[in-house]
């Protein structure tokens, strides 16, 4: 008996970019899309328009806090800002290639490992916070947005509205994001966790 033959699936390795460049056309594009001036989004997210202008001109590198800010004022998620992919069955980010964003006051560094496809609503993100750092305060998500997280090494203190638990590795937790959230690493030495965004029900 013959075996039927394979499925072929559509795989692409993504080439290397600039993620700077990216982030920025990505962030302009966004903008005009949602009919926003710099000037209105700047209202809505709280960020100058003068950071928003250098970003969209690849002349600033956006900290967390100011991503996450402008993400919230144009109803994506994260990594919506670093451009989408076209839909694939498969879709391969070798290491150097996957979209890291660092802030470079504080060293706390993104790495983005899901990719961003049309009509998604999940971002998987490999943070790693150094000792005594925090991302600052992450702006609230619209209602019905989830976080995960779990703790790969270190220690994380997460801020949830007016409530703050301890996580060791191994911990892990999960909460709604229609709030306000921080995190902070108390530890000696840095601390790498896994965070997982699912906005994926507001999108259905």
């Amino acid at each position: 008996m013959k075996k039927a033959p394979a499925k072929k699936t559509s795989t692409r390795v993504e080439e290397p970019s600039d993620h700077l460049a990216r982030l920025s056309q990505a962030l302009r594009d966004r903008r005009r899309r949602a009919h926003l001036s710099i000037e209105r989004l700047a209202e809505l997210s709280g960020v100058s328009r003068s950071m928003i202008s250098k970003v969209e001109r690849a002349e600033a590198t956006p900290s967390t806090s100011v991503l996450s800010k402008i993400a919230v004022a144009l109803d994506i998620t994260f990594s919506d800002l670093l451009a989408e992919q076209e839909e694939q069955e498969v879709v391969l980010l070798p290491a150097r290639v996957q979209p890291v964003i660092q802030d470079r006051e504080s060293g706390f560094t993104r790495r983005c490992l899901s990719p961003i496809l049309p009509g998604r609503g999940i971002d998987w993100v490999l943070s790693t916070l150094p000792s005594g750092a925090t991302t600052g305060e992450l702006s609230a998500h619209r209602r019905g947005t989830e976080e995960y997280i779990y703790v790969l090494t270190g220690t994380l203190e997460a801020s949830v509205g007016q409530a703050t638990h301890r996580l060791e590795a191994g911990d892990a937790i999960f909460f709604q994001a229609a709030a306000t959230h921080q995190f902070f690493n108390p530890g000696q030495g840095d601390c790498q966790y896994f965070l997982v965004i699912d906005s994926s029900r507001l999108r259905r």
